[in-house]
């Protein structure tokens, strides 16, 4: 198979869909690949690295999309890339498809073959392709909770690890999966005070058991979360329906309840949000004010930190992407359910009832 990955152009995008060492173990199968010039340099991979695995560098990002079978990539396609994309060919990438009516139809339009990372799915539930960059974000909403929590940004001037004599600040985190999950281990690492809601008991009390004294265990409801608001300078959400947009578990007026300059860190935003005020945003202009509250909504998160994401993302794809390469796509979704799970178009229909469901859409099984 003929496998070809770009140059990301959604705005402050760094990662990269394939790694040297991955080209590398696709062109020792027998598969050939091509590269667009400078598509890996925003995570540290240069052209001559590429070349030295194998793959072949084209300067035209068009050239790439003319010849390859399959575009493996980090993000949906944008702007000209959706007219680049032709019939029958199989885009494997993230693409958050439930949160995007738009998106969804150009790609019918267009007759694609979508394979979404994020709605890979194991037997037991968990979603291989997307843990790697739910760590990563869960991790960084923390980070990007405290800094804008700073007055500089519009935040209350609060220093979330406190200082001896002075009360630290509170984060709020909905959803206990691993966003939740990676957000609690900072957050508790600096000091703060951590509370955790999720609507799964059992979740709760490992969270409880892995964490101890150190965080607040609730349970998700709405009286629940109306008492946290109140006291929160960090609300970080992270609740993960899959395959479907995100719930709206906080609505205006909850807003209200939060203090001027408290931060809410909307992590579902790809999905959706959480939040009705939740809106997405971009590196250049990450934040924005509604109801005294700052809303940082970025819906590539990890891209800020491409190297640790690339790496991670590319070692979660490659085994997927190796299937449907050397068995091609039908075959390979016939042969492994997980697989089976991240398909989301095929040939012009709906084939995820979680994306057909959320949109509107007709749904067809594939299999």
């Amino acid at each position: 198979m003929i496998l070809g990955t770009l140059k990301e152009l959604k705005t402050h995008e760094y990662r990269v869909g394939l790694t040297p060492s991955n080209v590398k173990v696709y062109v020792s199968r027998g598969h050939r690949v091509l590269v667009e010039a400078g598509a890996g340099l925003g995570s540290g991979y240069t052209d001559t690295e590429y070349v030295l695995a194998g793959a072949q560098i084209l300067q035209d990002a068009a050239e790439v999309w003319a010849t390859a079978e399959m575009i493996v990539k980090v993000k949906e396609p944008v702007g000209d890339e959706l007219k680049a994309i032709r019939k029958d060919q199989i885009l494997f990438t993230y693409l958050h498809l439930a949160a995007d009516h738009d998106l969804t139809e150009a790609l019918l339009e267009r007759g694609v073959r979508a394979v979404a990372y994020e709605t890979i799915e194991t037997p037991d539930r968990s979603l291989p392709c997307l843990t790697p960059m739910s760590e990563i974000a869960g991790r960084l909403a923390v980070q990007q909770g405290a800094k804008y929590l700073e007055k500089a940004f519009g935040g209350r001037g609060i220093l979330l690890g406190g200082v001896p004599g002075v009360p630290r600040g509170h984060v709020s985190i909905i959803g206990g999966g691993v966003v939740g999950l990676n957000a609690c281990k900072i957050a508790t690492g600096i000091g703060a005070k951590v509370t955790v809601l999720d609507v799964d008991a059992r979740r709760l009390a490992f969270l409880d058991d892995l964490f101890g004294s150190r965080v607040d265990t609730l349970y998700s409801n709405d009286h629940n979360i109306e008492e946290i608001l109140k006291t929160s300078d960090v609300i970080i959400g992270a609740i993960l329906v899959h395959g479907e947009t995100a719930p709206k578990l906080l609505r205006r007026e909850h807003l209200r309840l939060m203090r001027s300059g408290s931060v809410l860190v909307d992590v579902a935003i790809d999905q959706g949000g959480l939040a009705e005020t939740s809106r997405p945003t971009t590196q250049n202009d990450p934040t924005y004010l509604e109801e005294g509250v700052v809303h940082y909504c970025v819906t590539n998160m990890p891209g800020s930190v491409p190297f640790t994401s690339t790496v991670a993302l590319t070692s979660a794809t490659l085994k997927y992407g190796l299937r449907i390469a050397d068995e091609g796509l039908e075959a390979s979704v016939r042969r492994y359910p997980d697989l089976a799970k991240g398909l989301n178009l095929y040939k012009g229909t709906t084939v995820h009832q979680g994306v057909a469901k959320s949109l509107g859409f007709h749904f067809k099984a594939f299999l």
